[in-house]
């Protein structure tokens, strides 16, 4: 199945900011998933309590520290309204994509998850940010580079994830 990324269709018109990220592993779209929302290194949990100041400085409401509980493939869910990590589901096909939601006073943000379902796969992991007040573009345009850093540390996470299992 192609990562045609056309499931995000609807958002992508109205989003300020997308960012695609490729990998590849020998990893289900589960296993991927997993390896990558559970990812929480200590330089990771380091920036979140930077987030904090920032957060409360900026007036965001969500001014904590992310659950960082390890999420299992087979607890990975693809109903919407379901929590993944700190994420709300909002639709996905088992085994194709899975569309997650943030949202906050400044912004929403979501974050896919696509395979081609080959062997090694190939993963797309999509960012797509909507601004809903200017703190929202300081607050990403300040976060961007530690954005990429994350994403792309998360995504070696879940290219190995089978192998932590």
């Amino acid at each position: 199945m192609p990562t045609t990324l056309h499931e995000l269709d609807d958002l992508i018109p109205v989003m300020d900011e997308i960012d695609v990220k490729t990998a590849r592993g020998d990893v289900t779209l589960r296993e991927f998933i997993a390896g990558a929302l559970s990812h929480s290194p200590l330089w990771v949990k380091g920036l979140f309590a930077i987030r904090i100041a920032v957060a409360t400085v900026l007036r965001l409401e969500t001014a904590t520290v992310p659950d960082s509980r390890r999420i299992r493939p087979e607890t990975v869910s693809f109903t919407p309204g379901e929590k993944d990590a700190f994420f709300t589901v909002v639709r996905g096909e088992e085994d194709h994509y899975l569309l997650l939601r943030i949202s906050d006073n400044h912004l929403i943000g979501y974050l896919a998850f696509f395979t081609d379902n080959e062997r090694p796969a190939t993963f797309k992991v999509v960012t797509l940010v909507q601004f809903l007040r200017p703190a929202g573009r300081f607050y990403y345009n300040l976060i961007r580079p530690f954005h990429h850093l994350v994403l792309l540390s998360m995504c070696r996470a879940g290219e190995t994830s089978r192998d932590k299992q």
